[in-house]
């Protein structure tokens, strides 16, 4: 009887630790040095963002966490250092649901900083209820998509300068349940918060791909990641149904089912630092491995038109 027992809780234990590798997903663990680089991190302040900035800092880089509240963002550098020991990791703000605060931050890092070496749009609200921009930008088009389209670009020629240099944009899985909509882009004409989120997913993607096309031959190479399925605060964005993911019977199941942030991390590093994707561009990757994107998604001439329309929203020709 007690032996049945034992070999039940083996098995159960056993059972979990293969269940919790898998769920963790692919992980990166070359030992790659940054020494040196100069990384910027949108909506670093929690989740695999802090992660990400955590990790880059141990490896040598000097990294700064680009955050639309100060507070929490110093509360976060001073947690990673702590733990680390490292000083290197600085904080600006940065709202990317504000044209103005956008081109501010660009204009002050461009007057500090002398070289980038990593861009890593990071940061970004999932499946919201309908709310703007203070640019009129429906919420999940202009965090997600437009305002790291204006800071992108903003900084392409930084990043020319030091290069080799790299960006890395994480989109999600949920592009491949995107459409663009051409007909009513900024979901004036009609709103749902899942339909939106997808959208500005899948228009990560095509601006990773269309922006690997105008970089070739410069030096800067551009990733689209899908993280996975992350224990993070990024359902807070979602109003009411935010309550099912904070619940307190709820929580617990999530961290079991769920990747932790760290894990969230991984695919992130791997675009980063892998030196085997140093010739590789616009391609989309998940747990450490380059993954197929849609029919939709690889469609040239709606990325094209989805720039197009991503300039003159952000009035980026009047730099």
């Amino acid at each position: 009887m007690i032996l049945s027992i034992v070999v039940g809780i083996v098995v159960v234990a056993l059972t979990y630790k293969l269940a919790r590798l898998i769920i963790e997903g692919g992980q990166f663990r070359k030992n790659t040095r940054c020494d040196g680089k100069v990384i910027l991190i949108t909506g670093a302040n929690t989740g695999i963002g802090k992660e990400t900035a955590r990790e880059l800092l141990k490896r040598g880089g000097k990294v700064y966490l680009a955050c639309r509240s100060l507070e929490r963002a110093n509360e976060a550098r001073q947690e990673i250092i702590a733990q680390t020991g490292l000083g290197d990791i600085h904080v600006r703000e940065l709202d990317l649901a504000s044209l103005e605060s956008i081109r501010k931050f660009v204009k002050g890092f461009l007057a500090e900083e002398e070289r980038l070496d990593l861009l890593i749009n990071n940061a970004g609200v999932m499946a919201c209820p309908k709310a703007l921009t203070k640019d009129g930008f429906e919420q999940q088009l202009g965090v997600n998509h437009l305002g790291h389209f204006l800071l992108t670009n903003l900084l392409l020629d930084r990043l020319k300068a030091s290069a080799p240099s790299r960006i890395v944009n994480l989109s999600s899985l949920a592009h491949k349940y995107g459409k663009i909509n051409q007909r009513d882009l900024n979901s004036e004409q009609s709103y749902n918060q899942v339909t939106a989120y997808c959208q500005s997913k899948l228009a990560n993607v095509m601006f990773t791909r269309e922006l690997a096309k105008r970089l070739e031959g410069t030096g800067v190479t551009t990733y689209a990641v899908h993280p996975g399925t992350v224990d993070t605060e990024l359902p807070r964005h979602m109003g009411s149904f935010f309550f099912l993911f904070d619940h307190k019977l709820v929580k617990p199941l999530l961290r079991v089912a769920f990747k932790t942030p760290l894990s969230g991390a991984q695919t992130t590093l791997y675009t980063a630092l892998d030196e085997d994707l140093s010739q590789e561009s616009g391609k989309y990757y998940a747990d450490c491995r380059e993954q197929q994107l849609s029919k939709y998604a690889r469609n040239d001439d709606l990325a094209a038109w989805l720039w197009n329309e991503s300039t003159k929203m952000t009035s980026l020709d009047a730099k």
